[in-house]
């Protein structure tokens, strides 16, 4: 998963025809350290969606924007519009966010 760099590459990421799942988090974030591990096995299960890291400090604006105020958060674009989210504050668990990729 990569890191997300600017606001302008986010708005492109976003307005893509491709399938994109921002994944929202933070260094700090203790729950989001949690679903580290098993996150490579997700990106690897959904190959046909481009994951991308956004650091929530970094980017707090594009937070609230997007109305993001718990972390560890997920939502999902194609062509600009909004797939869905999983966006709260509790820990996830892998078959959680598994679930919530095969609703999109």
């Amino acid at each position: 998963m990569r890191d997300l760099q600017t606001t302008e590459e986010f708005s492109e990421l976003k307005n893509s025809p491709k399938k994109h799942i921002f994944l929202f988090s933070a260094n700090w974030c203790g729950d989001c350290r949690f679903i580290e591990p098993f996150m490579p096995e997700i990106e690897e299960k959904y190959h046909n969606y481009t994951f991308i890291h956004v650091d929530r400090d970094k980017f707090i604006d594009t937070c609230i924007e997007l109305d993001v105020f718990g972390i560890p958060s997920f939502i999902g674009f194609e062509n600009g519009v909004e797939l869905g989210r999983f966006v709260s504050k509790d820990r996830k668990t892998q078959e959680e966010i598994e679930q919530f990729i095969d609703g999109l």
